[in-house]
């Protein structure tokens, strides 16, 4: 390869990142539009940013690095032209729930810091080989039910852990009955500070009340300069009311994390539920953006934008971050075009470092605990859970199931909980899937459930039966016992007809089931015959050499061909149900 060739292959990889792209394709009737949503994006983004800081039980500058470094990364390598990244409401407790055990013991910030930016480098790691192995389909682990419920846990567990904040005592507690606890008891003891719950409780209030009512107005800007407002003129700092104090001044440095190789493994496992909640945020709050403004979801450079993101954070002393719906909204609504909406926001960010540290020194932190406590009432979905009662009990009982693991074990172990949860609520529809026997109704083509038809009419001799999944090891005995009750009818079938079209396959453990299963039927002279199996299930009961008990006659395209080979064989006619025996009911067991 020449020197040539190779410059252009660099050039040619080169112009394939979204950020070179994004600066290719840009409009100039964009730019005016950008620069707004991007100021009016900042006025959101620092409060929340410093924030969800705390929550994570991080100092607040940490949340405004963060802000920044993500913006920039996602600009240069997120492939959405409006989603908004940074630090979020869902992944705080996860991030605090992590790092905050390990500091325990010096409760250093600097080290809480370093383990919080580690955290992000491996959560960065994750995301970026997912993206190589193109594993987003990972984000649908989680099923809804078990995210609401997992969503409300997690909702009830910042605004318990905020409400000491927000009403200005201290709450030492290892989980949520505990702070529970210890919030009823401060309250008791009289330990509210008045003017803290004052600015905390009106600033809640005057947020839902312009998020109702002016939604175009920014809420959370209004509050946080009105709570400012209040301390200059009530003296709140004098009156028991915590503040933010000056922040850092100037932008931070290039930081390496360092940590204790003994701290490595309970971060990976925080970084693997960072991670896996952080790509199904992504992947919905992408779906559902590009649907409004008609672009193409690409999910493995989605994970890599915010793989990247998630690293420039790591490097400049920040910590885990993800997609926001809220602030993407907010630029949404403003106007963005691009992601120079939100390098507008990290630059106004910059120099509100640079040239005004103190801006937010007297910022109470009762307001603070009212952002956050706003933001976690949006997780919450009451209303989905109701749904989910009146639709679904199972679903309804996973949604409570993921709750609970939150709220009584924690928020990693209510992760892990609501992914076991999906899996196995997964493999529990196939290991008892639905099952029935089908009959002819008068005035209807095809063949129907007699459970839904009672007056289906069947064949003397014939069962015709639908397994409605895959068959395989965990199912394949569920299967063989409903073929079996059957064929014990009175009178005997001679023919059991599997509808076999939602069977996707069979494996091996299956194969030497059916096998023995066809034996029985035999030596009872009944006839086991497949109708409507797919050809590469076909294939695959060939290959494991069923047929060698199996009649390969037995094996027709339709159900109809089964159906019609019988009656020219038998000469049955259809009779209505109760008029011979009850060889067409349905076989007992899961439905």
């Amino acid at each position: 390869m020449t020197t040539r060739q190779a410059g252009h292959g660099v050039l040619t990889r080169f112009r394939t990142v979204p950020g070179i792209r994004a600066v290719a394709s840009y409009r100039r009737e964009w730019l005016p539009k950008d620069l707004v949503a991007g100021v009016v994006l900042t006025t959101l983004l620092v409060p929340q940013g410093m924030a969800y800081a705390e929550l994570a039980g991080l100092p607040a500058i940490t949340g405004l690095y963060t802000t920044i470094l993500c913006l920039l990364g996602y600009a240069v390598f997120g492939p959405s032209r409006i989603l908004v990244l940074g630090p979020d409401s869902s992944l705080g407790p996860m991030i605090a729930a992590t790092v905050l055990p390990l500091v325990a013991a010096d409760g250093d910030p600097d080290r809480a810091v370093a383990l919080a930016s580690m955290l992000a480098v491996m959560v960065a790691a994750i995301m970026i080989l997912a993206s190589v192995a193109r594993l987003g389909f990972i984000a649908d682990l989680i099923s809804k039910p078990t995210m609401i419920g997992y969503m409300n846990g997690l909702a009830l567990t910042i605004l318990i852990g905020q409400l000491p904040k927000l009403l200005g005592f201290k709450v030492e507690a290892d989980n949520l009955i505990g702070e529970c606890a210890g919030v009823v008891r401060k309250i008791a003891e009289g330990a509210v500070v008045p003017a803290a719950a004052a600015v905390g409780l009106g600033g809640i209030a005057l947020i839902l009340v312009l998020q109702r009512f002016l939604p175009k107005v920014p809420a959370v800007l209004v509050m946080v300069v009105l709570a400012i407002a209040a301390v200059a003129v009530f003296d709140l700092d004098g009156h028991g009311v915590g503040l933010v104090g000056v922040l850092p001044e100037g932008f931070p440095p290039f930081t390496i994390p360092e940590v204790r190789l003994s701290d490595l493994a309970p971060l990976l496992a925080g970084a693997l539920g960072i991670a896996l909640v952080s790509l199904a945020d992504t992947i919905s709050n992408a779906s559902a953006f590009a649907a409004r403004t008609g672009q193409e979801v690409r999910g493995n450079q989605e994970m890599a934008g915010v793989g990247a993101a998630n690293l420039a954070a790591a490097l400049f002393q920040g910590f885990p971050v993800s997609t926001s719906g809220s602030r993407t909204a907010v630029a949404e609504r403003a106007g963005a075009r691009s992601q120079l909406t939100g390098v507008v926001g990290a630059a106004l960010i910059v120099l509100m470092l640079v040239l005004a540290p103190g801006l937010f020194r007297d910022l109470p932190q009762p307001a603070l605990a009212a952002v956050v406590i706003t933001a976690s009432l949006s997780l919450a979905d009451v209303p989905g859970v109701v749904r989910l009662w009146r639709q679904r009990r199972a679903e309804f009982l996973l949604c409570c199931a993921a709750f609970a693991g939150v709220a009584l074990l924690g928020v990693l172990p209510g992760i892990a909980i609501a992914v076991a949860l999906s899996v196995l609520n997964v493999f529990r529809r196939a290991w008892w899937p639905y099952n029935t026997v089908l009959g002819r109704v008068r005035g209807l083509e095809g063949y129907h459930d007699i459970r839904s038809y009672p007056s289906a009419e069947h064949l003397p001799g014939l069962v015709i039966y639908r397994f409605d999944a895959p068959l395989f090891f965990a199912n394949a005995k569920t299967f063989r016992d409903a073929v079996r009750r059957l064929a014990r009818a009175d009178p005997r079938p001679s023919w059991i007809v599997v509808a076999a079209e939602p069977m996707t396959d069979v494996d091996t453990t299956a194969a030497d089931i059916l096998e023995e299963l066809d034996e029985v039927l035999n030596a009872d002279d009944v006839h086991l015959v497949f109708a409507e199996l797919k050809d590469p299930v076909r294939r695959k009961i060939e290959r494991y050499e069923l047929t060698r008990t199996i009649d390969p006659r037995h094996f027709f395209p339709t159900v109809e061909a089964a159906v019609a080979a019988f009656r020219l064989s038998t000469g049955a006619r259809w009779t209505s149900p109760g008029a011979e025996g009850t060889a067409g009911a349905p076989p007992d067991g899961p439905k």
